[in-house]
């Protein structure tokens, strides 16, 4: 650097041989030289430190925070995205909110005793909402297993730890997917009401049971009085090696029964119910084995939508008997609308077929319907509206048997689940929850939202302040370098002009050699 000591500097000796002036004023003018290089190496780059040499154990902090800027840099970039995505998940829980709401609208409608229009036409939109609801769920993936239904961890950086670098928002678990299952609304409907089977005490709703396991089956028989006759149904459930869920089985009954107007679900007790839009009976198998789905019964009645009241053949007179000779039953059946009367005979009820043909004919138009009991021997009338039974006229002469008593008939009341808006107050019940559970996701998806913007604040502070940092080592002062080039130029014009001076000083020893 100008002004460093020279050990020769003090020398008085005069020599020819060696100019130790103008080795000094060389030395200078490198020393010079560098100075100058180095202020314009640091002007021009705006850098103090320029290589490792310039000031190595500066050079390698400076780095360290260099690494942290970017880090935190592609962090923001993690965090904007992670915040993006949360935005189009928040956006698809706000329009699944929209259709809850709908089918709350839905099943209050169908939950109103006074409604008079058709609750099945009510239902085929709520399923539908139900499916739209699925699709959703899946596009925002946030159905049961989606991509988003997991514990979300996004790196964002400048930490001192691993985990004091991520930020984590849990949407895992089937509390945290917002599919139909998940909301818990899956299985519901409000097609009607729904009835219990009669003595049934198998709970679906029961988590910690596998029904049917090891490869067992339980079949249900379906008496259906349809427009064109009664239909005989049988709906095999199987279990497979690991067995069924309460909602596998609610699932596998309604894929068999929907084409014929049935609806099964889960019950506020957890028992398996029905309900449709048809008069039907439905009998119960045994299981054979690995936890049943329903107890065994061949006595239970649907006595849902078309159901609410019903008669059975088994009242006083015994069991149905096809007609034959000159036997004889004339029943009176009374509704609000009509008095209908129905002869029977050998002629027009010789089986059991051909009596329901005959008295759904005669009843068709009346809401009351004729369909083979329970048991598949018997018969039982049952209609949405109350109605009445007489039988008039009774004549022996060979066998045959209806009621086989005449007078009034015993007719059914409604079972305590079969009401026509059970299903819907059900349906509402398990909307309520949903509501309330969505509610939670949308919490932890909106919290997750603030945690990565509040992530991105800090990652912006800790940017500058990192940047800030490496300035102080690294860059250059370019106001002292501006100084310290004109020092530079002064300096080397200066010991250009000492060199010349050195390299003419030994000139000056020849004058002492002239005589």
């Amino acid at each position: 650097m100008p002004g460093a000591y020279h050990p020769v500097k003090d020398q008085n000796m005069l020599s020819i041989q060696t100019n130790v002036a103008s080795l000094l004023a060389q030395n200078d003018i490198r020393v010079n030289t560098n100075f100058q290089r180095n202020t314009i190496a640091q002007l021009s780059s705006g850098y103090r430190i320029n290589s490792s040499g310039d000031d190595a154990a500066g050079l390698a902090v400076a780095n360290q925070y260099a690494a942290q800027t970017a880090q935190l840099n592609q962090g923001v970039l993690n965090a904007n995205n992670g915040v993006s995505a949360l935005q189009i998940v928040d956006g698809g829980l706000s329009n699944i909110s929209t259709i809850l709401d709908r089918l709350q609208t839905l099943a209050t409608e169908s939950a109103s005793a006074t409604f008079q229009g058709n609750r099945s036409t009510l239902n085929t939109e709520y399923q539908g909402l139900l499916s739209e609801i699925n699709r959703q769920a899946a596009n925002v993936n946030l159905n049961t297993g989606g991509a988003f239904n997991t514990n979300l961890v996004t790196y964002v950086g400048g930490g001192s730890t691993q985990a004091n670098s991520q930020v984590s928002v849990n949407l895992s678990g089937s509390n945290n997917a917002v599919d139909s299952t998940a909301l818990g609304i899956a299985n519901t409907s409000i097609a009607g009401g729904g009835t219990e089977l009669t003595g049934n005490t198998v709970n679906l709703s029961d988590s910690a049971v596998s029904f049917l396991a090891g490869n067992n089956t339980q079949s249900y028989t379906f008496h259906v009085g349809t427009a064109t006759g009664n239909q005989d149904i049988t709906v095999a459930l199987a279990g497979g090696s690991s067995g069924l869920t309460g909602s596998q089985v609610i699932n596998s009954l309604n894929s068999q029964l929907s084409s014929y107007g049935i609806t099964a679900g889960i019950a506020s007790d957890g028992g398996v119910q029905f309900s449709g839009s048809t008069a039907f009976s439905v009998n119960v198998a045994a299981a054979s084995g690995g936890n049943a789905t329903a107890t065994s019964t061949s006595t239970a009645v649907n006595t849902g939508d078309y159901n609410l009241n019903s008669a059975t053949v088994a009242g006083g007179g015994g069991a149905f008997a096809a007609f034959t000779g000159s036997s004889a039953e004339t029943v009176v059946f009374q509704n609000a609308g009509s008095a209908i009367s129905v002869t029977l005979n050998s002629t027009n009820a010789g089986s059991l077929t051909q009596t329901l043909s005959t008295l759904n004919s005669a009843l068709n138009g009346a809401g009351i319907y004729a369909v083979k009991a329970a048991n598949g021997t018997d018969i039982s009338f049952q209609s949405a509206n109350a109605f009445s039974v007489n039988e008039t006229n009774l004549t022996a002469g060979g066998t045959g048997n209806l009621f086989g008593v005449t007078g009034a008939i015993a007719v059914t009341a409604p079972s305590a689940t079969a009401s026509s808006t059970g299903a819907a107050e059900s349906a509402i019940t398990a909307l309520n929850a949903a509501v309330q559970n969505l509610g939670l996701v949308q919490g932890v998806v909106g919290a997750g939202e603030n945690k990565l913007n509040y992530a991105v604040n800090l990652a912006q502070s800790q940017i500058t302040n990192y940047s800030a940092a490496e300035s102080g080592i690294r860059d250059a002062d370019v106001a002292a370098e501006a100084a310290n080039l004109t020092k530079a130029q002064v300096l080397q014009q200066a010991s250009l002009a000492a060199l010349a001076q050195a390299n003419s000083a030994p000139q000056a020893v020849l004058s002492l050699l002239k005589g």
